[in-house]
């Protein structure tokens, strides 16, 4: 294949204006055969990410224009093996290529995306795909690979026994792109390959019946591998192995806590000194008052102090990125299924766990991969329990200002240590979770766990960034969202009302977040809680991480906390030990996020579960916070 490529040099006539609505092109294929990095390398920065509507499959969506100058939608379908749809994510799929999603319209044309070097798997897809009579093309991705291999496709024969058009790609390095959406373009012009639907649920004997078409079909038209990859059956030797590959997966996984730690701070400190600047700014040009109070105590040591924690968020999203463009992370799914099996979660469970660490959402929503409903619902469940990004900063702040920053054995930050505590706890709180839950609520085996493992592959740095910016705008969009209105809220309630006449108490007791506090307090006080940090869990329900903007709010209302430093020195000398430590535990087990119980009330289709999981949390979270502020108490920590 040309490393440079060519346009068509025919082009077509303009659209009349009856055919000028931008054409829908709907990608699908297994998983791992690289169907986002031909998306991005379709779209570019020209996508979006939302939901599919009624339901919280993620969407994403990305324009292009066709060599016959229409635009064209281009949808990014979730991974499939077949048109049965067994787990929700396939569901929408299916429903996608039938034209039956609701609030959307068919795709006029389908690109299916297969994994070069393993036909066998995507041709049963194929076969439905031809059944659908839907105008289909078929990109074969990561075309280089397959040559490096040795593997000689006749692609002539391959296109007369599906019926389609067949272009090699390498969308990690744009190749075939154009071939691609100009075979595209053809097929909407011309409308070529479209039939009746025939396609039904197949039964098992259809099933066998495909397989084995599907072998015939990869006899014909697929040369074995004159140079087969040796590679990654090498590599898995040592990366597989029961004892040598879980350490290796721990170590990864101490290096990613570590990191979040240690790589960001020089960043952070950057964002932080820049919020404080802005600070100073707006306090020497606007007098004392009102507005000054708003922007300063209000905005900067709100979003702010939220904001500066953006770099380890990106980090460890990093992190995730690399270990699933590598196709180490079904590696890791695994290594961990019998452990995960031994607490009563399915192998498959491991990912949506292992997503959870940057959110609770994506890692609830990913639970669709999981067949079983008990196995989906106790991961459900116990996906929150691992430490989300949203308690980064709180743990930071706690951190920096309760752990010295010193060295152990030389090597290794303290304060990283005991993040990696925090996470190591929230992971053993969930496997004994999910222990009890299916050994009381639903008693069974556990399914067995199988999953095609994709060839290893270097990760494209450019996918890469590209998802870790959509995941920064997420981040940023939220604080515009949620987190800047809740900190305007507890702004207004923890400086209105002003103080009587002759008052001698700070300002803050007289405010409605002062009284609101107090109110509460004693609930909390038992587990070493004062009234400010029960004003701070407040709109903490909305989003975890408001919780460190809000106490830097209330603080600040007090007087002298304007940034993430002050604030951690701030705490350092008004909290004892055994409260900061009583506050981490609170937050190992936090009731989750009203996001977080939306997007569960979707997945299991009521307030049930939702119920369930605060109800379970709260108590969790109340009874470790007990025992470790009176264990701290009584250790000389009080």
């Amino acid at each position: 294949m040309p490393d440079t490529l060519v346009a068509p040099s025919a082009t077509p006539s303009p659209p009349s204006s009856a055919a000028s609505r931008p054409v829908r092109l709907a990608l699908v294929g297994n998983p791992n055969s690289g169907k986002t990095a031909l998306f991005n390398a379709l779209t570019g920065s020209r996508q979006k990410v939302a939901n599919y509507a009624g339901v919280t499959v993620e969407r994403k969506e990305g324009v292009l224009t066709l060599a016959s100058g229409r635009g064209a939608h281009v949808l990014h379908l979730p991974g499939t093996y077949s048109l049965r749809a067994r787990s929700p994510d396939e569901v929408v799929t299916r429903d996608a290529v039938l034209g039956k999603l609701a609030g959307e319209t068919a795709p006029d044309v389908v690109i299916c995306v297969a994994d070069a070097t393993n036909l066998r798997l995507v041709l049963r897809l194929v076969l439905e795909l031809k059944q659908v009579g839907r105008p289909f093309v078929l990109a074969l991705n990561m075309y280089d690979i397959a040559q490096r291999q040795g593997l000689r496709i006749d692609l002539e024969r391959l296109s007369a026994e599906i019926g389609a058009p067949i272009i090699p790609t390498v969308a990690t390095r744009k190749r075939g792109l154009q071939e691609l959406v100009a075979a595209a373009d053809a097929l909407v012009l011309s409308h070529a390959g479209e039939q009746d639907n025939v396609w039904r649920e197949p039964d098992a004997a259809e099933i066998r019946a495909a397989h084995r078409e599907a072998q015939r079909i990869v006899k014909a038209c697929v040369r074995p591998a004159e140079r087969p990859d040796t590679v990654t059956g090498k590599v898995d030797a040592v990366l597989l192995n029961p004892v040598g590959g879980l350490l290796i997966l721990f170590a990864l996984l101490f290096v990613m806590f570590q990191a979040v730690f240690t790589w960001a701070q020089p960043v952070m400190d950057l964002i932080g000194l820049g919020f404080e600047q802005v600070g100073v700014l707006i306090g020497a040009v606007l007098p004392e008052g009102l507005l000054r109070s708003f922007l300063t105590d209000g905005l900067i040591a709100g979003v702010g102090s939220v904001l500066v924690f953006l770099p380890q968020i990106l980090i460890l999203f990093l992190f995730i990125l690399i270990l699933e463009d590598s196709g180490y992370m079904t590696r890791a799914a695994f290594l961990m299924d019998k452990i995960m099996g031994g607490a009563g979660l399915h192998g498959r469970a491991f990912i949506p766990l292992l997503s959870s660490f940057a959110c609770a959402i994506p890692g609830i929503m990913a639970t669709r991969v999981i067949d079983n409903k008990h196995d989906r619902l106790t991961t459900i469940l116990v996906a929150p329990l691992m430490t989300c990004s949203a308690r980064i900063p709180v743990y930071t702040l706690i951190i920096a200002a309760f752990i010295p920053h010193t060295q152990v054995w030389g090597v290794f930050s303290l304060q990283g240590l005991v993040m990696f505590g925090l996470y190591a706890a929230g992971i053993v709180s969930a496997l004994v979770v999910s222990f009890v839950i299916r050994k009381i609520f639903w008693r069974g085996t556990v399914e067995p766990f199988m999953m095609e493992l994709p060839t290893y592959r270097w990760p494209e740095p450019r996918n890469v960034l590209m998802n870790l910016w959509t995941r920064a705008q997420i981040f940023l969009n939220r604080a515009g969202r949620i987190i800047l209105p809740l900190m305007i809220v507890v702004w207004v309630l923890s400086t209105f009302p002003y103080p009587p006449a002759g008052a001698t108490g700070p300002a803050i007791d007289y405010s409605l977040a002062g009284r609101l506090g107090h109110l509460i307090a004693p609930v909390m006080q038992p587990i070493g809680f004062n009234w400010q940090m029960t004003v701070a869990l407040i709109p903490g329900f909305a989003a975890r991480e408001v919780a460190v903007a809000a106490l830097g709010t209330v603080y600040a209302v007090g007087g002298d906390a304007d940034s993430h430093v002050a604030l951690s020195t701030l705490l350092s000398h008004q909290w004892s030990l055994a409260t900061a430590l009583s506050f981490l535990a609170w937050y190992i087990f936090a009731p989750q996020c009203m996001a977080t119980l939306g997007v569960v009330k979707r997945e299991t289709n009521g307030w049930t579960w939702p119920a369930v999981m605060v109800l379970y949390m709260t108590t969790l979270a109340y009874l470790a916070s007990f025992a470790t502020y009176h264990i701290a108490v009584a250790m000389g920590g009080g």
